[in-house]
């Protein structure tokens, strides 16, 4: 559903708006977006145990934020039902995993998942953030909000 909002504004912004280069972690709206895209994928593939190629953690996957937004909904729509299956064996589990920069962990799926949503959140503020600088007025993306608007 945050996604959801923030993807709904973000496609009032310009082109031009959403990328351009701020002083951001990941340069821009669109940057960001997608980043928070390749780290979704990332995490499913750890949680799923498919093997992730990653083109870093700044690539921009798609081009065209239509085509950004079309394969958002799909990874939301993934991550939903990922997450009404989840039972309590996998919940109690350890996955280990390389990250990008080739280092070994291994850590409980709970602490894994808290990650993975607050990742989503942490950058979503920076998104909200860069978009008080457009003339577009961002979202409320507070959860109270959010989860019954």
């Amino acid at each position: 559903m945050a996604n959801r909002r923030l993807y709904d504004v973000c496609s009032l912004v310009s082109d031009v708006e959403l990328k351009q280069t701020r002083p951001a972690f990941f340069k821009s709206i669109y940057g960001t977006l997608n980043h928070i895209m390749i780290g979704d994928r990332i995490w499913m593939g750890r949680f799923t145990g498919e093997e992730m190629s990653s083109q870093g953690l700044d690539g921009i996957l798609y081009d065209e934020f239509e085509e950004l937004c079309a394969a958002r909904v799909l990874e939301d729509e993934r991550i939903t039902a990922f997450i009404e299956e989840l039972d309590d064996d996998f919940l109690k589990g350890i996955i280990t995993y390389k990250n990008n920069q080739g280092k070994i962990y291994r850590d409980s799926v709970n602490l894994l998942l808290a990650h993975f949503f607050n990742h989503q959140t942490h950058h979503r503020g920076q998104i909200h953030d860069m978009l008080t600088q457009t003339e577009i007025a961002p979202p409320s993306l507070d959860m109270h909000r959010v989860i019954s608007p």
